[in-house]
Formats: structure tokens, sequence, C-alpha cells
């Protein structure tokens, strides 16, 4: 069975004293929580040690939201994934739309981050996903799977076991339009086609794909009916306790 995941993407938001807050409502809502839904916080990187005291006592587990491509060295800002590692960091995002479109993160680079991560035992939560005109093209498909190819066919099945997979359509970020949950199962059915062709099978029906995009609340639940969406890379409503409770009881 296929593991449910919900994972908050906190993204550029809160001050400490606001991080410690919200770390402590939802850890502390989810001492009797008993389902079994894997739930991921992604905090900006300097709340990440904070993170992982909340985490020692909770089922929560600790995610960033990027990492360098390169492991060590005279790369002034960056941070790597053996320093992620070194601070109980489980998770880690990649090439969301935002690091993409600002930062210009080519497939290159987030194929080699994918890399980095995997060699300290970090998962990837790879994103991809087309912006409105490409949809409104008809080549959301094809920028789909091009990611996909792009970053993560160089693994082996083994290393993209580890590997989850987050279909963000770009137009429903931060929107509030988001993919219908027919929409939503059609790119899911497709991207476990794509890896089931190279794959195989097995691993292509055991890999958790992801749903992000104005996630919320009010629509988790029809989203995550959907026989291949696992879960959602959640963004504003990931800073709401309440919210993002009822959000991970929506399975």
């Amino acid at each position: 069975m296929r593991k449910k995941i919900v994972a908050g993407n906190w993204k550029m938001n809160l001050q400490f004293d606001q991080a410690d807050d919200l770390l402590y409502e939802i850890t502390s809502k989810l001492d009797n929580f008993s389902k079994k839904v894997e739930v991921v916080i992604c905090p900006p990187s300097v709340f990440l040690e904070l993170a992982t005291d909340y985490a020692e006592d909770s089922i929560i587990k600790i995610g960033a939201q990027n990492v360098s491509q390169y492991n060590a060295g005279a790369y002034t800002g960056e941070i790597s994934a053996a320093m992620l590692n070194s601070m109980d960091v489980s998770f880690c995002i990649i090439g969301h739309s935002e690091r993409r479109k600002y930062f210009q993160e080519s497939d290159q680079t987030l194929a080699a981050k994918v890399d980095q991560l995997l060699e300290q035992n970090i998962q990837p939560v790879f994103c991809i996903g087309e912006v409105l005109e490409e949809r409104e093209s008809n080549h959301h498909f094809e920028v789909v799977e091009n990611q996909i190819v792009s970053g993560l066919f160089h693994l082996s099945a083994d290393e993209l076991s580890n590997v989850i997979i987050a279909y963000e359509p770009v137009w429903a970020i931060g929107t509030g339009r988001t993919a219908t949950p027919d929409q939503a199962q059609e790119m899911h059915a497709f991207i476990r086609k794509i890896l089931e062709n190279k794959f195989g099978t097995e691993l292509s029906h055991s890999l958790s794909i992801l749903y992000g995009g104005s996630c919320n609340a009010s629509n988790a639940a029809e989203l995550f009916s959907q026989k291949d969406v696992d879960g959602g890379l959640i963004g504003g409503a990931s800073l709401k306790a309440e919210d993002f409770i009822q959000i991970i009881n929506s399975f």
C-alpha cells in the first residue's frame, strides 16, 4: 500500500516566535493521532533546528525547502544535504515552480540536487507542473513528462523508490484556483504510467504522488479520494494549524 503523506510548505513566512507557536499547536493537536499518514513540515531553513526539536516528541517529520547541488565548499549562503542530514531532516522539497521561475533552477541542477539528497538518505519531494499557457495549449502532459525524464530518469529503480513526486499545476499555486479532482487524477495517472514504462509496474504503483496547488481544508478530501492522489503538498493552509489538521484528517 502506498504511503499517504501531507506535507506543509511554509515558504518564506513567519518569524521565530510565530514558528514556535505554530509547531506547538500542530504537534499538540497530533498527540493522539493514529491514522497512517506521514505528516511533514517544511519550514524556512532558519527554523529547522526548532522544528526537529519538536519532532523528537511528535509523529511529525521535518523537511527542508531547498538544498545545494554541491556537497561542500566555497558556496556562500548554500546549505548542503549533509548539513540537513546532521540536523535530522528527513525530506527536502526540490524543483518547486518558485525555485524554477525565480531562481532559474534548471533540470540539470535539480537532478544534481536529487542525487545529493539520496546520498544523505533524505527523501526528495520532487515538484513538477505546467503553467497556464502550457495547459491551455494542450502541452501540459509533454511538459510534465520532460520534467520527470530530465530530473529522475538517471536514477536506478532502488534510488527512485525513495523519491516522492508532487504534481503542482503552476496556475493553481497560491491563486485559489485548484485543479478539479478529475484533472488531478488524470495527471497523477499519467505520471504513474510514465514511471511504469521506465521502471516497471511494481515501483510505479508503490510511489507516492502528492497534489499541490491551492489544496485546502475544504477541497482536500475530494482530491485525496482520487485513486492516484496520495496526499498533498500544502502551502498557505499549512500556516493555520486548524486547517492543516483538517487536511491531514481528510483521508
